[in-house]
């Protein structure tokens, strides 16, 4: 029998691969859309276009309880990805910090209180995030790790946590969270500073910019492709018991690296095209947060398969072949 999964925030970057890997597995897939969501005015249903007719949406507005009860009763998921957030850049500065903080963590409230109270047979998985932890953490980060975030987004997820976890413990709910590292891809928002730069290499190349704008170019992190990571949240999901990963790559690499690896793609020097702008440096990019992924790999048998290298490849592929368009 195919089994069901809900994704919420089926249209971004993750929710996009996880429902093709789903598809693949032949899963009956579900997401919630907003409820002014079309495909002519969405921004992001470019990422879902592809498979649009092999897919169920449910346009529902987070704050709409009832409307969510009742598609969770009609579909009866097996699983339950929860993967949508506000999501914490540079140009949600305008939002007042508690909107994003209640925004994300009253969303997980509504879902998992209705599976409570409906004793709803589903396996959750939630997204957390490296922002969960601090800043100032010097060795690689495990789930033993102490969680002190922060930025709001990162308290958002602590906080959704902590509720995700008391309903665990005391409920018998099979939720389990994977603490998602830095994840990138061809469908990342070029609000992000890898996808910025792919695309602006693209756009040099097709002589339709002149220079790229960065920050803070020796920061690093900890990078993986999100291919890797929605394999990852499936094979948590196919636990017996509910538990917390890290997910990550354990390796770091920094900014400028990735800027030079790109314009090598188009054979062109990246010292010449990069400008650093100081007011783009933002407080705590030069802390970088490198994962240990020792529990996921043994527990679960899982690694991440696509190098940093293949990475920077296919997202300059891809951002050429789109302003070669333009």
């Amino acid at each position: 029998m195919r089994k069901t999964a809900l994704i919420t925030g089926i249209t971004g970057q993750d929710g996009s691969y996880l429902s093709e890997l789903l598809l693949v597995k032949k899963y009956k897939v579900h997401g919630f859309v907003r409820n002014n969501f079309t495909f002519q005015n969405s921004k992001s249903s470019w990422r879902i276009r592809n498979f649009r007719n092999r897919i169920t949406l449910h346009k529902v507005s987070i704050h709409d309880e009832k409307k969510i009860e009742k598609i969770l009763l009609k579909i009866k998921p097996d699983e339950i990805y929860h993967l949508a957030a506000q999501s914490y850049v540079d140009y949600f500065k305008k939002i007042k910090k508690n909107i994003t903080l209640d925004i994300n963590f009253n969303y997980t409230k509504t879902i998992l209180h209705l599976i409570k109270k409906n004793n709803i047979k589903t396996k959750f998985f939630f997204a957390g995030s490296s922002e969960m932890y601090s800043n100032k953490t010097k060795s690689k980060i495990s789930e033993s790790n102490h969680f002190s975030p922060s930025s709001s987004y990162g308290l958002s997820k602590l906080k959704s946590y902590k509720l995700l976890k008391s309903l665990r413990h005391n409920n018998g709910l099979h939720a389990s969270m994977g603490i998602l590292f830095n994840h990138e891809s061809p469908r990342k928002d070029t609000s992000f500073v890898l996808r910025k730069i792919s695309s602006s290499v693209a756009q040099i190349k097709n002589g339709l910019r002149k220079k790229i704008k960065l920050g803070n170019v020796k920061a690093k992190r900890d990078w993986g492709h999100a291919k890797d990571f929605v394999y990852a949240m499936w094979l948590i999901c196919q636990q017996k018991k509910p538990e917390d990963f890290i997910i990550g790559t354990g390796k770091l690499h920094s900014v400028e690296y990735f800027a030079k690896l790109a314009f090598k793609e188009v054979n062109l020097n990246y010292k010449k095209y990069l400008e650093i702008d100081k007011t783009l440096i933002r407080k705590g990019d030069s802390k970088a947060k490198i994962a240990n992924i020792s529990k996921i790999q043994k527990k679960l048998k899982w690694k991440p398969k696509i190098k940093f290298k293949s990475l920077v490849k296919e997202m300059i592929k891809c951002d050429l072949k789109l302003y070669n368009r333009k």
